[in-house]
């Protein structure tokens, strides 16, 4: 179906264009990419017809095309990853000074990776919000419905495959309803340069959308002392949520607002890598090389780590600066997680080109045994779900935040929407569902079951969505155990201190991984018309996690014994 090709483009690095003699450049590009060194495959798909018209050469493409290609898109980034976030992940495995929890969730996601490869499981559950961003060249034809087609490759990939379902329709202010095709897309056409086709396709997950963040500052932030201070708090504030190591974003600048943010995705995927590295009178955008690895050292200094303590809270930083208007100093902040999700594609005369991607990540892989695995700080301790709440709760008092469990026996799944509906019963003088009381809660959606697997893609979601629930939860009876991502607020460390519950953080990312190997039955208990939100019913077998909120209150990632407290002490 494929054909392998270097796919090279013309394109060179845009630059000021001159005004009359003797003037300034009349137009300067804020962002000035240089030449695309990135290599590609060629699909086997209707090629663009070239015409002669007006004593030019123009390229028509067919819009059967563009889905294609966008079918062809969607498939290759929700299964495989860029060889170089491979290579990242690697060096923390062979990385002397990564903690042992950088080593056992970077070998954990190596593993993933291989998993997903298969083509059949996704790397994450959260298979994202498509967006697509193209630029169609002034000599390039279409019949004008370049988004109506590319939504039509779009809804074939994640109705042909095991993807998830996660875009809400807006019935009424308040009320929604899954859409059933992970429609609609985003999708930004533009009109830029001559004789080719670009388009960036990206699958972003809720999770790491989540971290993209603006900030309105002003001149007084463009000193290296105030700057630092206040990445240093920011970037911290991020949290594991999002499940790192991180590819982080820092844009200082902009001409709006909406510009910074924009920038900052795109810097995100490494589409602006080849920006220049200086600015220019004509107001350029650039990257500060300088300033990328100083923020970059800072994160392996926060002690956050790969999710559970360590030095590789990020694999990479990108700093760009833009250009501003004097009253306005606009600052994002975003992030890429671990799933790390997105392609490049060129419609050329010479045909279609898509990035092409790792096929082999098990060529990455350490040799794992039980010891190398084992390498997480502490000794892992066997949990058996099996018993009264009170069974598994006596189980896990005692032991050290930053323990490693391995879970095996019956968690209950239930996320947004669903802690919503069990809300409304409580607040409406209903009882706690027993479910809930007797069984340990996974936040968690899971993607489509493949034929012959017990589930789809099936990793946690973001724990810190639920914590406005918790106390009256807990107080209820339920909630007692829970199982998700990331860090949670002060408030859940609390309610654990005061009713005597858990918070176990597992590691974001590894979804194909946990469906292929800890995860042997799945059933819906309630709330079954809420598709991937409803409440279900799993069995695992060896599932990881750590402890991370005990019966105490005591949270990992703020006490004494948890890694951001011990940096933010510092001098």
């Amino acid at each position: 179906m494929t054909q392998q090709s270097s796919g090279q483009s013309s394109r060179q690095p845009g630059g000021e264009r001159s005004g009359p003699a003797g003037g300034a450049p009349a137009y300067t590009p804020i962002l000035q990419r240089g030449a695309d060194t990135t290599s590609y495959r060629r699909l086997d798909l209707p090629a663009p017809e070239v015409r002669e018209a007006l004593g030019r050469r123009f390229l028509e493409v067919p819009g059967e095309t563009l889905a294609a290609l966008a079918d062809t898109a969607f498939a290759d980034i929700s299964h495989y990853l860029r060889t170089s976030h491979l290579e990242q992940l690697r060096r923390i495995v062979d990385d002397p000074e990564a903690s042992g929890n950088d080593r056992y969730v970077a070998t954990d996601l190596l593993r993933n990776a291989a998993v997903s490869a298969g083509g059949v499981l996704p790397m994450c559950q959260d298979t994202g919000t498509a967006i697509v961003m193209g630029r169609r060249g002034r000599h390039v034809l279409t019949d004008g419905d370049d988004a109506a087609w590319l939504t039509d490759g779009i809804r074939s990939a994640y109705r042909r495959l095991n993807l998830r379902y996660s875009q809400l329709a807006p019935l009424t202010m308040y009320d929604e309803r899954n859409t059933g095709d992970n429609l609609p897309a985003q999708i930004d056409l533009m009109a830029e340069g001559d004789d080719a086709y670009e388009l960036l396709f990206v699958a972003k997950g809720g999770g790491s959308a989540n971290k993209s963040f603006l900030f309105q500052e002003t001149k007084a932030l463009l000193n290296e002392a105030s700057l630092m201070a206040f990445l240093r708090e920011k970037i911290a504030s991020l949290g594991t949520a999002a499940c790192p190591p991180y590819h982080l974003v820092v844009v200082v600048g902009g001409t709006s607002a909406e510009a910074t943010l924009k920038t900052a995705k795109l810097a995100s995927t490494k589409y602006l890598d080849s920006l220049p590295t200086t600015g220019s009178e004509g107001g350029r955008g650039f990257r500060d090389l300088a300033l990328e690895e100083q923020v970059h050292q800072l994160t392996r200094e926060l002690g956050i780590g790969a999710q559970f303590g360590g030095k590789y809270f990020c694999h990479d930083v990108r700093v760009v600066r833009l250009p501003r208007h004097g009253g306005s100093c606009p600052v994002a902040i975003a992030v890429s997680c671990s799933a790390d999700r997105q392609a490049v594609a060129r419609i050329t005369a010479e045909g279609v080109f898509l990035e092409d991607l790792e096929r082999d990540p098990a060529r990455f892989l350490p040799d794992v045994t039980e010891e190398s695995l084992a390498e997480a700080g502490s000794e892992v301790v066997a949990v058996d779900l099996a018993g009264s709440m009170d069974d598994i709760r006596g189980r896990l008092s005692g032991l050290p935040v930053g323990t490693r469990v391995s879970l095996t026996g019956d968690l209950v799944v239930a996320r947004d929407q669903a802690h919503a509906e069990i809300k409304k019963r409580l607040d409406a003088g209903e009882e706690m569902p027993d479910y809930l009381r007797d069984s340990p809660v996974y936040y968690a959606g899971p993607a489509k079951t493949p034929d012959g697997f017990a589930s789809g893609s099936f990793g946690p979601t973001t724990a810190g969505r639920m914590d406005t629930y918790v106390e009256q939860f807990q107080a209820a009876g339920g909630s007692l155990v829970m199982l998700a991502k990331g860090n949670r607020s002060a408030a859940v460390a609390r309610s654990c201190g005061e009713h005597g519950g858990f918070y176990l953080g597992t590691i974001g990312g590894p979804a194909a991984r946990l469906a292929q190997d800890c995860i042997t039955h799945v059933e819906v208990l309630e709330y079954e018309e809420l598709g991937m939100e409803a409440v279900w019913r799993v069995r695992v077998e060896d599932f990881p996690a750590f402890v991370v909120i005990d019966d105490q209150g005591r949270d990992f990632f703020t006490d004494d014994s948890g890694p951001v407290l011990q940096i933010t002490r510092r001098p």
